[in-house]
């Protein structure tokens, strides 16, 4: 079956994203100039921009153009990090530890994350909430993808917003498994609570707009006097 019109504008589009050729707040041609570059119609072009807009991959303002959305700090929070507020705000976390380290990969990993790496780039990190240490995470991303991340420490607190900005990386989907655990040792040390005390753990595989798995993440919440936020549409 042959690939729509308007399917390959947006596969154009994205893989110009993609490569940085267009980058974070880049204003798109207009539809007429895409239609003409692309030897489609006018129509075809607006209905591929339509589309990437709604899954938040650019925006479009009322007579000044199309561009790529722009994710900041803010809205990066907002969209992936779920720890809310009983009352429904939100409240930034803050970074406490970071640790970047680099080391051979698991077989999950290599047969898991974009490129079937055999080491993996480790971001070791504990944040706090409301002024009390809430969690920890272990987030894995393929080398190939994040050259010098390394030399980047210490990061952003997004880092959604850095894969971003340095490496032409959006995050488009987060597909996460829910468990509730007794904390492990390492994890009790870090957030100081019991040993075997009750936390959530999140497992993460985050997609980019290519439809690549980029990163790898666990996390172990301590979500008391805290709810997990989700919204479904």
């Amino acid at each position: 079956m042959a690939t729509p019109l308007y399917q390959t504008v947006i596969d154009t589009i994205i893989a110009r994203i993609a490569s940085g050729d267009l980058p974070s707040g880049a204003m798109l041609p207009s539809e007429t100039q895409l239609g003409s570059d692309l030897g489609v119609s006018q129509g075809t072009a607006r209905k591929a921009l339509m589309d990437l807009e709604k899954r938040g991959l650019v925006q479009r303002a009322q007579g000044r153009g199309t561009f790529v959305t722009v994710r900041t700090p803010e809205t990066s929070l907002f969209n992936f990090f779920r720890l809310r507020r009983p009352d429904g705000t939100l409240t930034a976390p803050r970074l406490v530890t970071e640790e970047v380290t680099r080391r051979p990969a698991t077989a999950e990993e290599t047969a898991t994350l974009h490129g079937a790496p055999e080491e993996v780039i480790q971001i070791h990190r504990v944040r706090s909430v409301d002024g009390r240490k809430a969690t920890y995470e272990v987030s894995c991303l393929p080398p190939s993808l994040y050259p010098g991340i390394m030399e980047r420490a210490p990061l952003t607190n997004a880092l959604y917003v850095l894969y971003q900005q340095a490496y032409s990386i959006i995050i488009t989907r987060a597909d996460e498994r829910l468990r509730a655990v007794a904390a492990p040792p390492e994890v009790a040390r870090a957030l100081e609570i019991p040993e075997g005390a009750p936390v959530m753990r999140m497992r993460r595989e985050a997609v980019d707009v290519l439809d690549r798995v980029v990163e790898l993440r666990t996390c172990h919440l301590l979500n008391e006097g805290m709810d997990y936020f989700v919204s479904l549409s």
